[in-house]
């Protein structure tokens, strides 16, 4: 059963990772995102961040008597990574146009 949890971990873990890269290589974004993702390149470094948190959590956050605070720090990470992923789908800063004067 454990043999089945890590294939199935690591896959998603994969998944995310590839879907990231995609995201900020080419802005390519999963059809179930595209609706509400307006910076792909962010995303994509919010999922490149979550993937990374996920395997750290999920490979080396299982040892608890060498890395004692090991999976705090990749939940926090994680969490990190979601706020990064709901900053894509916000707008970014637009710069206000310089306003021209007329001299009368």
């Amino acid at each position: 059963m454990n043999t089945f949890l890590v294939i199935a971990g690591a896959l998603a873990v994969t998944l995310m990772a590839a879907s990231g890269l995609a995201a900020v290589t080419t802005g390519w974004v999963a059809p179930f995102g595209r609706r509400r993702v307006l910076r792909p390149k962010l995303h994509g470094y919010g999922q490149l961040l979550g993937a990374a948190a996920a395997s750290l959590w999920m490979f080396l956050g299982v040892f608890p008597a060498r890395f004692d605070v090991l999976p705090l720090v990749a939940w926090v990470v994680f969490m990190g990574s979601l706020g990064i992923q709901m900053l894509a789908q916000r707008p970014g800063r637009t710069p206000v146009p310089p306003a021209t004067e007329s001299v009368s």
